[in-house]
């Protein structure tokens, strides 16, 4: 499917959209959905009129087949109480308009979206994305009747201008999505980091260190997840110097990327486990903002480290109760090989800070099932050593539909993970599990200005939105992305 900025033009064949307001309880055609309804007649103006239709936002009524205009059919669709509606609604409002006409039978949609062409457009393409790769029968394929979406604007220019780095960020989203859908036979430490290496026809450089490599620097905290496993564990290196100082500070993205998560020797139950798959969202994140951040040419450095890795029993996994060492040199006592993903993190965390000296580092995780239960899937929950990053990555989120609430850490809590044998356990006991995972991490940041999103509940959804299918949501590409724009750009 096509998503096409162009002219504003009426005369053209398949879906015609347009668009009402909601005034005063009742629907108000706007001007351009007031000109078609004159060349057919009226025939808008009175479906608008019947029933329960108000034009408030995303209620919609089609007229099909109409005379007077090369449109098959007509879908007026509700703004709500405000012509000016935000980047957000569009964006939801794309989604709706695909959602209801992708198999509708037309091969073109046109939608006249004025100034908001741009952002209708983004939501229309984040919404068509369907992970159909592995149906082979006839039953399981639904294609898409529509090939082109002409999204109509006067502002042709800027809505051009403003579609091209959109479009970047939702090949990130896809790609995200993508490696969050794929099952664990297919996307593995060795695998991922192949797909990974694709980014360097965007200008991306990439780093791959090995066990071997990892050995050498002291990472036993990653390397103990993965020994259990016949994959080997690797660590991918990403990055973007987009800054006119090439030699600026950069900021720094770390996500885990555990391909698969049995739990190890803690053995999940067998009852959901193939969901595990989606335990490097992640990875996917910092990934898929990657490809955004490179795809729109961004002014700014920025480092991606993502740690993959494979959680397996085997005679060789990791045990209960085992004590590793870490890259800082901090020794850790495992009491858990399920609480793998924060050992992933924490070695990752350090080689970034150490090596790269980032203004901040943001790591993102599918961390906790404790974050599920305190946030539902509405929310990303955040830790952070730094207010002022807290406050940005909030206003990303309202702007994005990416939301995200900050979570507290402490002293208090930091004491649940101390050791009797080590410098400190990786798990905390039953109680603010989210939180004592987040205490974890920050042993690792270094004083770095730092922040933890524990995405658990945002990366995969039960249930479709208007901007994304059930399944993996790509959360935290276009998050990051927003970020970094609205911040960290020269």
């Amino acid at each position: 499917m096509k998503i096409n900025i162009t002219e504003k033009n009426l005369s053209q064949s398949g879906a015609l959209v347009v668009f009402a307001l909601n005034e005063n309880e009742q629907a108000k055609l706007t001007d351009t959905a007031s000109d078609v309804d004159v060349k057919i007649g009226g025939a808008l103006s009175k479906a608008a009129g019947l029933g329960s239709y108000k034009g408030k936002f995303g209620q919609m009524v089609e007229v099909v087949a109409p005379t007077g205009i090369e449109a098959s059919r007509v879908l007026l669709v509700g703004l709500g109480k405000e012509f000016n509606i935000s980047e957000k609604q569009a964006e939801q409002l794309g989604g709706k308009i695909i959602v209801k006409l992708m198999y509708a039978g037309d091969e073109t949609i046109s939608i006249a979206a004025g100034s908001h062409a741009a952002h209708v457009g983004f939501g229309a393409l984040l919404r068509q994305y369907k992970f159909d790769k592995y149906y082979t029968t006839e039953k399981n394929i639904k294609t898409p009747t529509v090939h082109n979406v002409n999204v109509m604007t006067s502002d042709l220019a800027n809505s051009i201008s403003a579609f091209d780095d959109l479009e970047k960020i939702a090949d990130g989203v896809i790609m995200a999505r993508n490696l969050v859908s794929e099952p664990g036979n297919v996307l593995y430490p060795e695998s991922y980091a192949e797909q990974i290496k694709e980014l360097e026809f965007l200008g991306v450089e990439i780093e791959v260190l090995d066990e071997d490599a990892m050995e050498e620097l002291g990472m036993e905290a990653i390397l103990g997840v993965g020994q259990g496993s016949s994959s080997e564990t690797l660590m991918v290196i990403m990055t973007w110097n987009g800054s006119k100082d090439k030699d600026a500070q950069p900021v720094a993205l770390v996500g885990k990327g555990v391909t698969f998560d049995t739990g190890g020797i803690s053995l999940k139950p067998g009852a959901g486990m193939e969901d595990m798959k989606f335990d490097m969202g992640g990875s996917a994140a910092v990934v898929g903002a990657m490809k955004a951040i490179a795809g729109r040419k961004a002014k700014s450095n920025v480092i991606g480290v993502v740690g993959l890795v494979e959680n397996m029993p085997s005679g060789t996994a990791q045990r209960p109760g085992d004590v590793v060492s870490s890259m800082s040199g901090q020794t850790i006592e495992v009491i858990n090989t399920d609480a793998e993903g924060r050992l992933v993190l924490a070695d990752c965390l350090w080689y970034t800070q150490e090596k790269y000296k980032p203004k901040f580092m943001i790591d993102l995780a599918t961390l906790t099932g404790a974050m599920m239960v305190a946030l539902g899937q509405e929310y990303a929950g955040i830790f952070s050593n730094n207010d002022q990053l807290c406050q940005q990555l909030s206003a990303a989120g309202e702007a994005v539909d990416e939301p995200v609430w900050r979570m507290p850490i402490g002293e208090a809590y930091d004491k649940l993970i101390n050791s009797d044998i080590a410098d400190m356990k990786n798990v905390g006991g039953r109680y603010a599990g989210s939180i004592t995972a987040a205490q974890f991490l920050e042993r690792f940041a270094n004083e770095t200005p730092w922040v933890h999103i524990d995405i658990a509940g945002t990366a995969w959804k039960q249930k479709a939105s208007d901007v994304a299918e059930k399944g993996a949501t790509g959360y935290g590409v276009r998050l990051l992305d927003r970020l970094i724009k609205d911040n960290y750009e020269d």
